[in-house]
């Protein structure tokens, strides 16, 4: 299998269905590699899980913006968050933003390591110590940080407040009463830019290995979700 096949193959399109075109087809082994070999754009550091479109139509940067999320179950509409953190501070920014949640929270891991960009499983855990939840994440830092494929998300239903950390290595805060999580993001140099643009509103692909699905199964185990696949 030649190489461009084999890429295509080990890292995907956010649903590649509704697109015609991308930007990595007509590119040679050397110009992929060289792009993908590109983590950092400034000051600013992607993790291993994704990479931007070759002709950059957005080029990655820190920041967070607000914006709102309609929910239109209970025809409403919920404040966001939304942050991108450059590597070496997003791992310290997230565990952060979850400790507003409150002492016991759940968890919900999200993984498309089966589904090839076709939609992600959740799996639910209730009622877990925030400490023993923030000391397990810690440990699996790695797959959480550079695993195209694995998010999570903390939330306390009672709030109710979400924190997600999605498989773009985005930060997503759900909720009212959003103010405690500004004021993690600006205590963590993050700045407020209100019209930043993500990595997800253009062309982008994820990337995983067989090593970070088979630490997936760990987490899960570690998580009490061992029972399902």
């Amino acid at each position: 299998m030649g190489f461009l096949k084999q890429f295509f193959s080990n890292v995907f399109h956010d649903d590649p269905s509704s697109r015609t075109t991308s930007s990595f087809e007509q590119l040679s082994q050397e110009e992929l590699e060289a792009h993908l070999g590109v983590a950092r754009y400034g000051n600013f550091v992607l993790t291993d899980a994704i990479r931007p479109s070759y002709d950059l139509d957005i080029v990655p940067s820190a920041g967070f913006r607000h914006d709102t999320y309609r929910d239109e179950q209970n025809r409403s509409n919920v404040p966001v968050l939304m942050a991108a953190v450059s590597k070496e501070k997003l791992m310290e920014t997230f565990i952060s933003l979850i400790e507003p949640l409150g002492e016991v929270v759940d968890v919900v891991l999200e993984t498309s390591h089966a589904n090839q960009g076709r939609g992600h499983t959740d799996l639910y855990r209730e009622h877990i110590d925030l400490p023993i939840l923030q000391s397990t994440l810690w440990n699996f830092e790695d797959l959480l940080i550079n695993d195209g494929c694995t998010g999570i998300a903390v939330l306390n239903p009672n709030v109710p407040q979400e924190v997600q950390l999605d498989e773009h290595k985005l930060l997503i805060v759900y909720g009212e009463s959003l103010r405690p999580y500004e004021n993690v993001l600006v205590d963590c140099q993050v700045p407020c830019r209100e019209d930043m643009k993500f990595i997800t509103e253009a062309e982008h692909v994820h990337s995983t290995t067989e090593r970070f699905a088979e630490e997936f199964q760990d987490l899960k185990l570690q998580l009490g979700m061992d029972g399902y696949r």
